[in-house]
């Protein structure tokens, strides 16, 4: 360790030596409500176009790189994330993800409870944050009722960072102006397959 990090831990223990420990709040489902999604497909897709998301639906892979193929064909770049599979990736112009237009990258879950996707660090932060446009790529048997369900499922092997994408970026921090895009993606596509 340096000696500026043993400075910063030294004071942390000096800081709460001899604090009276608090005990753990128990279980996070102890005190939330019991998730009313009964269908956690539908929950998911109504909750992420409610936040302004949008969700194509195909039944295989197939179908679903055909329709990126077309899709793709109005982007002068393409950047893709590390955890595409290979043959769902058509030809593409490809681009770094500060100057691609269109970023692709895939879910490794999804939350029906709250509309979002589960995004992991090591598909690649700059192609699911830089372009205007995100397709996601997202297998209908990874779509979880809960948060907690998909937290579970992610811990299993955990990124280094985890991102519940919601819909498109916004923000109405200035004037209480709605604005798109601001922090990332003005425009995010769930390409839900299965």
């Amino acid at each position: 360790m340096s000696a500026a990090r043993d400075r910063i831990f030294g004071r942390v223990r000096a800081a709460v030596h001899g604090r009276k420990r608090t005990d753990h709040p128990g279980d996070f489902l102890g005190w939330r409500p019991a998730s009313s999604v009964t269908d956690a497909v539908a929950g998911f897709t109504e909750m992420f176009t409610a936040a302004g998301g949008e969700v194509v639906r195909l039944a295989s892979m197939g179908l679903a790189s055909t329709w990126l193929r077309d899709f793709a064909a109005g982007f002068t770049g393409v950047a893709l994330g590390a955890s595409l599979p290979d043959d769902f990736v058509p030809d593409f112009s490809l681009a770094q993800p500060e100057s691609a237009e269109l970023g692709v990258s895939t879910a490794v879950g999804a939350v029906a409870e709250t509309g979002s996707l589960v995004l992991d660090a090591r598909d690649g932060r700059r192609v699911q944050l830089l372009p205007p446009t995100h397709v996601v790529l997202l297998r209908k048997e990874v779509v979880y009722p809960t948060l907690a369900e998909a937290l579970e499922v992610v811990s299993r092997d955990p990124p280094s960072a985890v991102g519940l994408h919601s819909g498109p970026s916004k923000s109405a921090d200035i004037g209480q102006i709605l604005v798109k895009g601001v922090h990332g993606p003005g425009r995010v596509i769930a390409l839900l397959v299965g």
